[in-house]
């Protein structure tokens, strides 16, 4: 039998987290960085936040900078990018968290408001793994972890937050894309997709097992899919949903 061990020891790697100075973003940063990696973390307007996780981040003894862009820029991604390689190191690990919620039915939203779901969402997504690939492709080795959503991957449709859920779609289609993009090159791609996290304020008493998922339940598939023991598995997205079903 095999001695697989599943903690992942990422000694020597980058990471770049996407919305990392606050809430699940910065949770799955700090996982990274207690696991040995040198990480990034990206903020867009959060810049007090950001300076705040980095100085955590740094605790566990890793290289650390924070780097600020818009993820639906390309200019800006590019120089986010090319920060992160001059200050760390090219980077091997890309989690793409960043993803805009918006409230409302689909036809109170405005038009602005359906561009800044899917432009956050799924371009932004698409440009920083865009961005990213070069490197990982020349290093034969690259982890990436999109964000989707649990009720994505059953075709949810309803009237609120519509846009969120059709950007969520295609992250997953994205998703199993680029993973076939890259089954050659030393690369997983691979999906997390929360229903409800801890910092979510709302009434979770008819929540499966009574509660929304801890931040420790998003971050342990991560570090999974960064581990030798899953380099094949890609295209994959896990529901971390406690085994919600959609019509229940």
């Amino acid at each position: 039998m095999v001695d697989i061990d599943l903690t992942p020891t990422l000694d020597g790697r980058t990471a770049l987290v996407t919305g990392s100075a606050k809430r699940v973003g910065r949770e799955v940063l700090l996982a990274l960085a207690d696991a040995g990696a040198d990480v990034a973390v990206h903020y867009r307007h959060s810049e007090d936040a950001a300076a705040a996780t980095a100085k955590t981040a740094r605790e566990y003894n890793v290289a650390v900078t924070t780097v600020q862009a818009d993820v639906t820029v390309p200019d800006e991604v590019d120089k986010m990018i090319a920060r992160c390689e001059t200050e760390l190191d090219t980077i091997d690990i890309l989690v793409n968290a960043v993803g805009p919620l918006p409230q409302g039915r689909w036809d109170e939203l405005s038009l602005a408001e359906w561009r800044r779901t899917i432009e956050g969402c799924l371009y932004g997504t698409h440009l920083c793994t865009q961005a990213a690939l070069p490197a990982m492709r020349d290093n034969q080795w690259g982890r990436i972890v999109n964000f989707g959503v649990a009720d994505a991957r059953d075709d949810r449709a309803v009237p609120m937050n519509f846009p969120y859920f059709a950007a969520k779609k295609a992250v997953l289609l994205f998703t199993r894309t680029v993973a076939y993009d890259t089954q050659d090159d030393g690369i997983t791609v691979n999906a997390v997709s929360p229903f409800a996290v801890e910092n979510t304020v709302v009434d979770v008493s008819g929540y499966p097992r009574g509660r929304p998922a801890r931040f420790s339940d998003v971050i342990a598939p991560i570090l999974f899919f960064c581990t030798d023991a899953a380099s094949y598995i890609s295209g994959q997205n896990i529901a971390i949903d406690g085994g919600r079903l959609q019509e229940a």
